[in-house]
């Protein structure tokens, strides 16, 4: 099983492993543990604290040239609108990655959406760790190219590099002279896997809700759903 576990994910993105162990370790969440003591190739959080840390130079790179004129703050929208969470787990879901995930009987039962997407968007930048070990700098660099930064086009062409907080006070202050303010209103799940819901007020008014798994997210959320409801995304 193992075998064709890995010999598929090769196929899908086109990497044959030297060391097949790494790939495995990649897509291995921590909760698989607790029901496989078995299991001795560990969990993939090392992987994806080198992952993260490999994409985030990649891709800075990649827009430091791609856009030599560029202030460091639009570059620096960019790049978040590209490692964020929804955009790593949307080319995961497209790559079948949930189907390789190694969970917990419990974790598969128990997610909300949000908390699926974290490990499948943890699962990618765990793998990129492994292409890194395992390949070296230029092979995961090519990954990049044929997964994540093809999705550019789409974040310019939506303008979903804005950050919605800082848009979605732009317009209040410009329309109502207010600046919005924030409240948890809500946390749920144990330690290692809490989720948040946040409210955005302009004075007492709720205008909406957001949530995720930090507290920055759930605001983050809370503002674009804003940006929505008022239909300043538009203007």
């Amino acid at each position: 099983m193992k075998a064709e576990f890995v010999s598929q994910i090769e196929k899908r993105i086109g990497i044959e492993f030297k060391n097949k162990n790494l790939l495995l370790q990649a897509f291995c969440h921590r909760s698989y543990l607790n029901e496989h003591p078995e299991w001795k190739l560990g969990h993939n959080e090392r992987l994806e604290f080198l992952g993260d840390a490999v994409i985030e130079i990649l891709v800075t790179e990649y827009l430091f040239f791609k856009f030599p004129k560029a202030e460091e703050g639009f570059l620096t929208n960019l790049r978040a609108a590209l490692v964020n969470f929804q955009n790593l787990s949307s080319i995961a879901k497209k790559l079948n990655f949930e189907k390789y995930l190694l969970l917990s009987k419990g974790e598969k039962k128990d997610q909300s959406q949000k908390a699926k997407d974290s490990i499948l968007a943890d699962a990618f930048e765990a793998l990129v760790g492994a292409i890194y070990l395992d390949q070296g700098k230029e092979k995961a660099q090519e990954f990049l190219e044929q997964f994540l930064f093809p999705t550019l086009d789409e974040i310019l062409k939506n303008k979903s590099f804005k950050d919605p907080k800082s848009l979605f006070q732009e317009k209040a202050q410009a329309i109502f002279n207010i600046t919005p303010t924030y409240q948890i209103l809500k946390e749920w799940g144990p330690d290692h896997n809490k989720m948040f819901e946040a409210g955005v007020f302009l004075k007492e008014k709720l205008i909406a809700k957001g949530i995720g798994s930090s507290k920055q997210e759930a605001e983050t959320e809370a503002a674009k759903k804003a940006l929505e409801k008022t239909g300043w995304n538009e203007i």
